[in-house]
Order: C-alpha cells, then sequence, then structure tokens
C-alpha cells in the first residue's frame, strides 16, 4: 500500500489473486547505480558521472513515469549513489549560500572560472566533450562548432597525450568556458532542457556565456539534484514506484563469500592466490545492513526487495539476504538456466517467468528476461521511437500469447537505468513515454512490481541450489578469472588483512574505525574489476586503475599504516571497443 515501499494492493478475487484476470503482468526493473568517485583525501570529485547521470537520466525516468498516470517501475538505488547525490546536494547549497569552493573541478568552472595555469585548460576541454558525440554533441550545432574548435586538444585517438598539447592563449579562455556550459546543457536530461525556463534561455543565447549564465547552469544541476530523492518518494508514495535497493558499496557478494562460487559456471576459472576473502560473511552483512539503513533513512520505509549488485547470486548469497528479511531478490535469467539444468531439468517456457523459492527459503527470486531487456538496452537506440515501442508491445504480446492468463507469471525486464539512453535520439524520451503509455493501457498486458506480483499470487516455484553467477553470462567472470581481475582482488585481500590488524590491535577511535569501515565498503565495490580487461577501453580502464588504486591507497592512510609501493603503479590496461563504451554489458556471449 502507499507509504510501504512498494505499489497499491490491487483488488483480488476469492481466491487472494490480483484482477484483472488475463492479463500478463510485467515488470519494469531499473537499476541506478554509480561507485564512489570521491577521492578520500582530497575531497574531489574525480569523474563526473554521478550527478552527469542525476540531472539526465534519473531526473528523466522520474518524469515519465510522472507524466504516465498508469506507468509503474522497481528503480532500484545503491546507496553508495545515494549518498553521493546527498555530497553533491550538499556542497551546491553551501556554494549558493557561501561560495564554498565545490568539491568537482569539472563543476567548480562553472562557479569560480578557468584556472590560472593555462596548462590546465586542454584537461577541462576533453572533460567537457566527453559525451555521445551523435546524440549529445552534434545535436547542438553550437556545441558541435566548439567540438571542431577543439581538434588540436583532443586529437585523433581516444587517449591524446597531454605532452603534445598545443599551448592555449588567454583568449581561449571564453572557448572553454562556453564548451563547460554546452557541456552541461546537452547532458541535461530532455524533461529539464523542456520545461526549464533556465535552460531555455542559456540554449537560445548559444555563445559567450558569462558567469550569470554559469551561475544559472549551477543553479539548475542544484535544483534537480536536490529534488530526485524527494521525487522517487513521492512516486513510491502513489504506488507507482516500488523502490530496492542494493548492498552498499555495490560489492559481489558471492565472490565475498567464497571465491571458489566462480567455479559454478565456469569450473576451471583461475582464481587469485588468495584461498577466500578474510571475513567475507562478516563484510557482506555489513554492507546489507548498512544499505538498509541508508535507504531507510533515505526514503522513509525499509526496503522489501534487492537487486543484488549486478544480479550476482549464489545459494549462500540468498541464504544471507533471506536472513534479512527481504522479500524478493532478482537476478540473471542465465542463473536459472543452469541451475535447473543441474538440477536434471530442462529450462523449458513453463519454468520461466515464475518466481522461486531457494531451499525453502522466504525471499522469492525473480529472474530477468535477457531478450527483452537487452533490446532496450542495445538495440532499440538505433530504432524510431515508435517502430520500438511496438516491437517490445509486440514481443510482450506473444509471451500474453504462450502463457495465456497464468497468474503466476512475471516478465522481469531489468536493466541499468542510466547508460542506455544516451545512446537513444533525445535521451530516449519517445521510446520511455511511449513504452510507458502503452503498456498502461494495454488490454492484455498491466505493469507492475515485484511486491504486488508476490501479493497477487504467493506460490514459488522450488529450487533446490542455484549455480553461482550474475546477469552478464550467468557467469561471474566479469570480476574474477582474468589475471587483471584477480590482482585487483589480492590487494584488496592485502588491504584487508591489514584492516583486520589494526581493528584487532585497537589501533582506532571509534570514529576512525568508522571511516575506514567505509572506505574498505568503496574497495569493495564490484566496478573496479569490472573495468580491469584488455576488452575495454583503455583511456577509461586507466581512470579506474588510478581511482581504485587511490581509493585502497586512502584505506591504508586511514588505518596509519604505509600504503604498498604497488599501489604507486598502475596494472590495468585497456586497448579494446567494447560495445556501447563498455558501460554495458549484454546478458549472452
Amino acid at each position: 500500500m502507499p507509504g510501504d515501499g512498494a505499489a497499491p494492493r490491487p483488488d483480488t478475487d476469492g481466491a487472494g489473486r490480483g484482477t484483472p484476470a488475463g492479463k500478463l503482468r510485467v515488470v519494469l526493473c531499473w537499476h541506478m547505480h554509480q561507485p564512489q568517485y570521491r577521492d578520500a583525501e582530497s575531497g574531489d570529485f574525480l569523474l563526473p558521472w554521478t550527478y552527469l547521470h542525476g540531472i539526465k537520466d534519473y531526473s528523466d525516468m522520474a518524469h515519465h513515469i510522472e507524466a504516465v498516470p498508469g506507468a509503474m517501475a522497481v528503480v532500484n538505488f545503491s546507496p553508495v549513489l545515494l549518498d553521493q547525490l546527498d555530497d553533491y546536494s550538499v556542497a551546491l547549497g553551501a556554494w549558493q549560500r557561501t561560495g564554498k569552493r565545490i568539491p568537482d573541478p569539472i563543476l567548480a568552472v562553472l562557479a569560480d572560472g578557468l584556472p590560472e595555469d593555462r596548462a590546465k585548460w586542454p584537461g577541462l576541454v576533453r572533460a567537457y566533450l566527453r559525451a555521445n558525440r551523435e546524440h549529445l554533441v552534434d545535436r547542438w550545432p553550437a556545441y558541435r562548432e566548439l567540438a571542431a574548435r577543439a581538434a588540436p586538444w583532443t586529437g585523433a585517438g581516444a587517449d591524446p597525450d597531454p605532452a603534445l598539447d598545443p599551448p592555449m592563449r588567454e583568449g581561449d579562455g571564453q572557448f572553454v568556458l562556453d564548451l563547460a556550459v554546452w557541456y552541461h546543457l546537452a547532458w541535461f536530461g530532455e524533461s529539464v532542457r523542456r520545461s526549464d525556463e533556465r535552460a531555455q534561455q542559456l540554449l537560445a543565447k548559444e555563445r559567450h556565456f558569462d558567469a550569470d549564465d554559469r551561475r544559472l547552469v549551477l543553479e539548475i544541476v542544484s535544483d534537480v539534484l536536490a529534488g530526485l530523492v524527494p521525487r522517487y518518494r513521492r512516486l513510491m508514495g502513489t504506488g507507482q514506484v516500488e523502490l530496492s535497493v542494493t548492498p552498499w558499496g555495490h560489492p559481489i557478494v558471492p565472490l565475498m563469500l567464497d571465491f571458489k562460487a566462480a567455479r559454478e559456471s565456469i569450473p576451471d576459472a583461475p582464481l587469485p592466490v588468495d584461498d577466500e576473502y578474510p571475513d567475507g560473511e562478516g563484510r557482506a552483512r555489513w554492507h546489507v545492513a548498512r544499505a538498509i539503513q541508508d535507504f531507510t533513512r533515505a526514503f522513509g520505509v525499509r526496503p522489501r526487495g534487492c537487486w543484488p549488485s549486478e544480479g550476482a547470486v549464489s545459494t549462500a548469497t540468498v541464504k544471507l539476504l533471506d536472513s534479512f528479511g527481504f522479500d524478493w531478490l532478482a537476478t540473471g535469467e542465465g542463473v536459472l538456466r543452469a541451475s535447473l539444468e543441474q538440477s536434471g531439468q530442462e529450462p523449458t517456457p513453463e519454468r520461466l517467468h515464475v518466481p522461486y523459492r531457494v531451499q525453502g527459503g522466504r525471499t522469492r527470486c525473480f529472474f530477468r528476461n535477457e531478450h527483452l531487456s537487452d533490446l532496450i538496452g542495445f538495440t532499440y537506440s538505433k530504432w524510431h521511437g515508435d517502430d520500438a515501442v511496438a516491437n517490445f508491445v509486440h514481443q510482450l504480446e506473444l509471451l500474453a500469447d504462450r502463457y495465456g492468463d497464468d497468474s503466476r507469471r512475471t516478465i522481469a525486464v531489468i536493466l541499468d537505468g542510466e547508460n542506455a539512453w544516451e545512446h537513444y535520439p533525445y535521451n530516449g524520451w519517445y521510446f520511455l513515454r511511449g513504452m510507458y503509455e502503452k503498456l498502461a493501457d494495454h488490454p492484455r498486458l498491466r505493469l507492475s512490481t515485484f511486491s504486488q506480483a508476490l501479493h497477487e499470487d504467493a506460490e514459488a516455484a522450488a529450487l533446490q541450489e542455484l549455480v553461482a553467477g550474475s546477469w552478464v553470462h550467468g557467469t561471474l567472470s566479469t570480476w574474477i578469472g582474468a589475471p587483471q581481475k584477480n590482482r585487483a582482488w589480492e590487494m584488496l585481500c592485502d588491504a584487508k588483512r591489514m584492516f583486520d590488524q589494526v581493528v584487532v590491535e585497537g589501533g582506532l577511535t571509534d570514529d576512525e574505525q568508522r571511516r575506514a569501515e567505509i572506505q574498505l565498503g568503496v574497495c569493495e565495490g564490484s566496478d573496479w574489476a569490472w573495468w580491469f580487461g584488455d576488452y575495454n577501453p583503455s583511456g577509461t580502464v586507466a581512470s579506474f586503475d588510478t581511482l581504485y588504486r587511490r581509493h585502497l591507497t586512502a584505506l591504508y592512510r586511514l588505518l596509519g599504516e604505509a600504503p604498498p609501493d604497488y599501489l604507486a603503479q598502475a596494472f590495468a590496461t585497456g586497448g579494446g571497443d567494447a560495445e556501447g563504451g563498455g558501460t554495458m554489458r549484454r546478458a549472452g556471449t
């Protein structure tokens, strides 16, 4: 019911099942997450993706659901993202009240102007062009012209050498400042540009933005970010959105519990030299407990559901989440298929799209429809919006033909809620609006949430155990099993053993231990190993290699210990050209 974290319960028939009968239940689940980009030592955000996705994707998604009365969705937030959004709101509020410096160099230029050292300007030029060229840059003639002028500093390759930068003249300052404004105008969500008169004023001006214009940009950013959590709370209250959570730092829980879980799907997977992650269960419980606390503080209710980081699960992971009282969790279809096959059952259509209980536990597991989710993530961005909506609805109608009025069925479409949309024209505006409208008023399909599905039909199929895996390929190979990924785990194990030693010796005050625990949680996140590998772009791999080592270095210093020498050396390289820039992956190979 409204206010309990789930959608309102519909009228039920005498059997306790929801109405209207004969409509196939569809759950759209959007996972919102960014890793910790804030440097623990300097306090600065080293990459801007949290606030950029906030002003674009998190804002637009809320707008689409608000605009369609019958729209429904599950929106999953990682607490490390919520913490950063709050940090940005606090920082921008302090700047507006007192002029205090904004701890993000990309935003700080809008507040303070360019740094006096002109040698830093080319780096800013490159930063202000980190955007989808087709949909975020070339769409706007003025931004496109600025990008063309930036060619001497951006180079032909993906990773220009700063040592080869031509010098910038004082007269280039307005060019860089205009780039800074256009970067944010392009990253604003479509709903922001269409509804905010300040944004429209800046778009109309096009060039020669002054300090007042830059202040307007910052005010819009501040207003949008400050409004995000209240908007989603209201949508939860109206019953249009069920909010769910991920363990705090977005760790891969099956691997924290047991490295050998990786071999359940890939028997010969190479593992780190360490036999296990030290006190992995204790750390996994810390992430879940803190996630529940942070979520409850932000939204005023305890979460009923969990999207485990990357949908990564194992039998032990489900038991752990069950012990925290979650009603449901969700993961990838590949995990279900592998688990059924291991138990001697064929993954036939009759065994799909129903919730399962693992080893008789209470928590129900939903499994992602890979085909439909990947269509949204990778295919429909290249289609006309109306055609994409028609095809998506047709695919669901085919499932309705197959399953008829079987009330047990829930089609779960689950994907990244932020990275797909920059590959769509207009940030997916026409696809998302059309999809919600068509599904909200369809005679044979109905939008729902996972909690509502459980209320309408409490039955669940039995599954003796899960083959450990994730939504990516149904395995854990994205985070372990390759040399660079295993090395990341080995460095983390070293840091965890040092953490344990210092804590046992009583070398920290309560506040110091709390800050060290949080920093360890950041280091335990899944995002670092996600990027390590030759198949990802070298520039992005280098950024995450640097950030990971900085986070580990900060942990040692919080513990009062000298960081190992190896943390001063890069260990991960890239060079690939992953689809979508590597921010998303297809479920299948």
